[in-house]
């Protein structure tokens, strides 16, 4: 499909009247001289708007908006460069793919090859996305940052991407996969009712089978990644600790990736509420059966006495520097040092864990142990929002995973 015919598919115009429909068309939007402005005008002004809408409605928009200041530091770590070609399997409105376009023009534009440059433009940064109204403002959103041509191919596919194995294996993955647990459609039947139905994805590409959809996300990730390839993903905590296949899961990574930087990151940065996530940070080598790839995972704690809110304190680019530093983009990580918030653990303390425990933490809170430094009442409550948030949907996982007859449970977990 075309980029225009992605954007404009399924399309309807909201606006009845026909005067208020001319008044926009005439008295507004014709008044601009739009083809005077750069991309980077529309583009940020339509970004702007993206933002605006997700703040402006916590679920729905908010479900596929990802802070553009993490998503600054994470391409910023992970480098992409003109030789990269770059996916996100679940892109929503193109955060990722934008800053990685952007990283490589600001790093690399002045002596991009004319071939470096068309696949940049057109082929080279792709996403895929499950809902079509959301696949319709990546495309927009691509078109409007000079990315791809309106009458040249989509790229941005509307499909299940776990539905069937990768169709290309690009060298960088970035990715905030969907926060639900449970992989599911919504199915309307004859009398008009919407019903939810259970997805167990049957792929032969896949490590163990499940219904998790986080799970099965960090294994179509791994599975897409190219050879060499580097990926960064945002994962909730229960990616980290939970047993069954999420362990099954972890031992494979930990040995057939270079699993090799874990960032925890604060609550109160995304407007789901009870988020509590992480970015984990791998690469993909050639096949080495006698030893693990993962020789080290540096664990940095972003979390422990930090405190976000999305209107009085609001995370930045800037509270990342120290990571972004810790991490030391392009270095060998032998150069790498310690410090009370970054700290490493070698592969064989990783599988020693408690059912392959990713969930490290080490450092204690100080506003829980100095009365001096109490935060503010608001700050106070929103986290034992989000914490009780949290809690309730690992109870109504566990709720439904008992609900599950005994055989489903037992081949989930062989």
């Amino acid at each position: 499909m075309k980029a225009l015919g992605r954007i404009f598919r399924k399309a309807q115009n909201r606006i009845q009247d026909p005067a208020k429909l001319k008044k926009l068309v005439v008295e507004l939007i014709d008044k601009e001289q739009w083809s005077s402005q750069g991309v980077d005008v529309k583009g940020d002004a339509y970004e702007e708007l993206l933002a605006k809408g997700a703040e402006d409605v916590k679920s729905g928009s908010g479900q596929y908006f990802t802070p553009r200041e993490l998503i600054a530091a994470m391409v910023d770590c992970v480098q992409p460069g003109p030789g990269d070609t770059v996916c996100d399997p679940a892109c929503g409105t193109g955060g990722f793919l934008l800053a990685a376009h952007d990283y490589i023009q600001r790093h690399h534009g002045g002596d991009l090859a004319p071939e470096d440059r068309d696949r940049l433009g057109d082929g080279s940064i792709s996403g895929v996305e499950l809902v079509d109204g959301t696949a319709r403002l990546a495309a927009m959103n691509m078109l409007l940052h000079g990315i791809g041509r309106p009458n040249g191919r989509s790229l941005i596919e509307v499909r299940d991407a776990l539905a069937e194995p990768p169709r290309s294996y690009p060298s960088v993955v970035l990715a905030n996969p969907p926060f639900g647990r449970k992989s599911s459609i919504t199915v309307v039947g004859e009398d008009g009712r919407a019903n939810r139905e259970d997805i167990e994805y049957l792929r032969n590409d896949f490590w163990v089978t499940t219904k998790n959809k986080q799970l099965n996300f960090v294994q179509h990730i791994a599975s897409m990644l190219g050879i060499p390839g580097r990926a960064a993903v945002v994962l909730p905590d229960n990616v980290l600790f939970e047993g069954g296949a999420g362990e099954t899961i972890r031992r494979r990574l930990l040995k057939q990736f270079d699993v090799h930087t874990l960032l925890r990151l604060p609550t109160g940065i995304f407007y789901a509420g009870g988020v509590k996530a992480n970015v984990l940070f791998f690469d993909k080598k050639p096949a080495r059966p006698d030893a693990p790839w993962t020789s080290r995972l540096w664990v940095y704690d972003f979390r422990t006495g930090q405190h976000f809110t999305l209107k009085q304190n609001r995370l930045t680019r800037a509270h990342l520097d120290d990571f972004v530093k810790c991490y030391r983009p392009g270095e060998p990580r032998e150069n790498r040092i310690e410090n009370e918030r970054f700290k490493s653990f070698d592969y064989d303390e990783l599988i020693a864990r408690d059912k392959v425990n990713l969930d490290i933490t080490w450092l204690k809170d100080p506003s829980l142990e100095d009365a001096d430094s109490l935060l503010p009442p608001e700050i106070i409550a929103r986290e034992i929002v989000e914490d009780l948030t949290a809690a309730l949907a690992e109870f109504t996982a566990i709720a439904e995973a008992l609900e599950r007859p005994k055989a489903t449970q037992s081949d989930e977990e062989a």
